[in-house]
């Protein structure tokens, strides 16, 4: 039987699960203005994947499409990593549910062989 605590977490991973359906598209990364002389003002976008940095350049049309998928990644990362404390946190609740409560006498337990 679940207690209240097990609950919570069960309807806190089912919100979360729908977090996830409702994501857009998304990317890694950060963008920031770049300026070179005789170009002007660029933006690029920076991220890491598979263990190397790549640099893309990003036409101005597309900045805003760049930022909201950047900020889906971040949504992403924060609710899969959530996802995956509350999935622990349940665990260990579950594991300790069927062991017996320990009281604490302040004597020394006797090894018996």
């Amino acid at each position: 039987m679940m207690n209240k605590r097990q609950v919570s977490i069960e309807t806190e991973i089912a919100n979360i699960k729908q977090g996830l359906l409702e994501l857009g598209h998304m990317h890694p990364g950060s963008l920031s203005q770049q300026q070179r002389s005789g170009v002007g003002i660029y933006h690029q976008l920076s991220y890491s994947h598979a263990g190397k940095g790549h640099t893309k350049y990003v036409r101005p049309e597309d900045v805003l499409e760049v930022r909201l998928e950047i900020e889906n990644y971040r949504r992403f990362r924060g609710l899969t990593r959530k996802w995956v404390e509350l999935e622990i946190e349940l665990a260990k609740l579950k594991c300790d549910q069927g062991k017996p409560t320990k009281r604490h006498t302040g004597k020394k337990q006797q090894h018996t062989r």
